[in-house]
């Protein structure tokens, strides 16, 4: 049986030029037989593949390509390898994961596709996706590669809030995009898989630009703060809101959502800061709104908040948005609107797709309302409980 020595490549990666990941790729999948590697890595607005240039000899210059229109793309979005036979041999594209975040797609070109190559082939995906995490902490080259046009401030201290976009952690997956790509200003969500509570939330800070970041951030570490010492979601709403009001005036705020849900149960927990209510999702469709009596926004008034309770049936899914989504505005002044956001939703969510493509659709639709990028921030999560575990 082919296989992949992992060990050799991660010792040769410690202490490499993190630009020489494609020529460690390239020996370690020596065994394989592959000629003409290439590295792609996803953009920012999850839309194309960008090659990671190296020093290797090429059949053909790799070029960025379309997620929607590609083999490339194709391996990305099902997480699957896909092949295709030419003058050469047979050409494979193979996702590349670093834990269950997708990072893009390795190609290469092998003799034969046989069974044996094809599972090393996966494994070398996974190679590639540590290897990438791994020197991504240390170099801004990766960061820069995925770029497609300059980001602004904002969005570059948004992005550096934002957990892994996609993560498949046992009962619980949960996948999240945030619109324009390149110049988000005030929205951002996060999520913690820590034992039997799986919790999240997201925050839309007023305005757009430097300030609505700066004020997403201090709401963002205080949140983190308080999920990290254990404090329960009550009070993690109360401190967000003084957190907030002792750093600003009442014209500055954000809204919000706080969740929490039990690994064992399923039982959801969330709090209200003035945000749009969350949908939940049962069977493919959305089955209504989840209700909870709001508090004004962080930062205005100190009310106490209520948390809210409801029990989740396996595979149900809870949809949380900003605004931007839902008061995205085409060029006749018409609103995507809730109602239009449910039924995109039924729509993809019939389909019974992973979470992180279900969110892809939506962002991708009110992008395609907007006939571009959108004016405010939108951000969609989607996170979706499979049920209780069994040893």
């Amino acid at each position: 049986m082919l296989t992949i020595d992992m060990a050799t490549a991660l010792r040769t990666a410690s202490g490499s030029d993190p630009a020489g990941i494609p020529d460690i790729l390239a020996k370690a999948a020596a065994v394989l037989e592959v000629t003409d590697l290439v590295v792609y890595l996803i953009d920012f607005g999850q839309t194309v593949l960008e090659p990671l240039p190296d020093r290797a000899a090429h059949a053909e210059l790799p070029v960025t390509e379309s997620v929607t229109a590609s083999m490339a793309g194709r391996a990305f979005t099902d997480q699957e390898i896909v092949s295709a036979d030419r003058a050469d041999g047979v050409r494979v594209w193979i996702p590349v994961r670093e834990g269950s975040d997708h990072t893009g797609v390795v190609a290469v070109t092998l003799p034969v596709a046989d069974e044996s190559r094809l599972r090393a082939c996966a494994e070398l995906g996974l190679l590639a996706g540590y290897l990438i995490s791994a020197q991504a902490r240390c170099t801004d080259l990766y960061n820069l590669y995925r770029r497609r046009r300059r980001m602004s401030l904002a969005a570059s201290m948004q992005w550096d809030l934002l957990p892994p976009l996609v993560l498949h952690a046992g009962a619980v997956a949960v996948a999240g995009l945030v619109e324009p790509a390149y110049d988000v200003g005030g929205d951002c969500f996060d999520y913690a898989a820590n034992g039997p509570l799986f919790d999240f939330a997201i925050m839309d800070a007023m305005g757009h630009g430097l300030g609505s970041a700066i004020i997403a951030s201090l709401a963002m570490g205080c949140y983190r703060h308080d999920r990290r010492e254990g404090r329960p979601l009550a009070t993690m709403h109360a401190n967000l809101g003084s957190t907030v009001a002792s750093h600003y005036d009442d014209r500055s705020f954000a809204t919000g959502m706080l969740g929490r849900i039990d690994i064992e149960t399923g039982v959801l927990t969330w709090t209200n800061a003035g945000h749009p209510l969350p949908l939940l999702i049962r069977n493919g469709r959305v089955v209504g709104q989840l209700a909870c009596p709001p508090t004004p926004p962080w930062g205005i008034g100190g009310a106490s908040p209520t948390v809210a309770t409801e029990c989740l049936e396996p595979g149900d899914g809870v949809l949380v948005y900003t605004d931007g989504v839902t008061e995205a505005r085409d060029r006749a002044g018409q609103d995507l609107g809730i109602e239009r956001l449910i039924d995109l939703t039924d729509r993809t969510a019939s389909d019974l797709l992973r979470p992180e493509r279900i969110v892809r659709h939506l962002v991708r639709s009110v992008r395609d309302h907007l006939g571009g990028d959108p004016v405010d921030d939108a951000t969609v999560v989607l996170v979706r409980w499979a049920g209780p575990q069994r040893p």
